[in-house]
């Protein structure tokens, strides 16, 4: 397999058009190609300077996990540091989880931020919303936001014995609004609502109305945190 290591955006979307398959860590994918074969190129962003920025506002792609630091907020960077070993930690990148993996650790984080999408194509660079991201799973470039007031991110093993732990994450944002999404197994659910008031039951009756009891008390905990309430 021929590595090939862009060092400019023109370049990455050069490796694209001619065929090289994206790949960070390779975490999610080595074990697949031990298995089934390897790819005759690939191309790593990890040279893209756009792909490797951290802070105001941004985080690349490239970025490994491990090296999400208070750059960025603390939902999000909580988040990253939950996601797997230390091991782990140091090859996994930001797109790989947000657009490789099925868990998505840092998506909920992502969602309270209202965060969008830089991604890259052969055809140049779109602006795309967290749900295209989800569903299409593209190459992402960087990951941008507008600062919250403040952000909560809580991860919890499943008391039950399942291989899914559950999150919530919750933020506040400069317009009053109250942000949040919670994960249970591979199902995510999301909703907003004032940051007063009574608007986090209302996200009960309404948008997180599937969420279990167990996942409530944790949206409730990170909500009260972000709210002071």
């Amino acid at each position: 397999m021929r590595l090939r290591l862009p060092t400019s955006v023109s370049e990455a979307r050069q490796c694209l058009s001619e065929g090289a398959t994206p790949v960070g860590g390779a975490t999610l994918v080595w074990a697949v190609w031990q298995r089934d074969g390897f790819p005759e190129q690939a191309v790593s962003l990890r040279n893209v300077p756009e792909a490797t920025a951290i802070g105001d506002g941004v985080l690349g792609g490239a970025v490994l996990l491990h090296q999400v630091d208070d750059r960025v907020p603390e939902v999000l960077r909580t988040a990253a540091k939950g996601v797997g070993t230390g091991s782990v930690r140091r090859t996994a990148t930001v797109g790989g989880n947000l657009a490789g993996s099925t868990l998505r650790d840092l998506l909920p984080a992502a969602i309270v931020l209202d965060a969008w999408a830089e991604v890259l194509t052969a055809d140049g660079v779109d602006e795309v919303d967290l749900a295209e991201l989800e569903a299409k799973a593209p190459v992402l470039l960087a990951l941008r936001w507008r600062e919250p007031v403040r952000g909560a991110y809580a991860k919890v093993a499943d008391p039950a014995g399942g291989e899914v732990p559950t999150i919530a994450a919750a933020a506040v944002d400069t317009q009053g609004v109250l942000r949040v999404a919670v994960r249970e197994r591979y199902e995510l659910s999301r909703g907003s609502a004032a940051a007063g008031g009574d608007g986090v039951e209302e996200l009960f009756a309404g948008a997180l109305a599937g969420v279990s009891e167990g996942g409530r008390a944790l949206v409730r905990e990170q909500v009260a945190r972000v709210t002071g309430a």
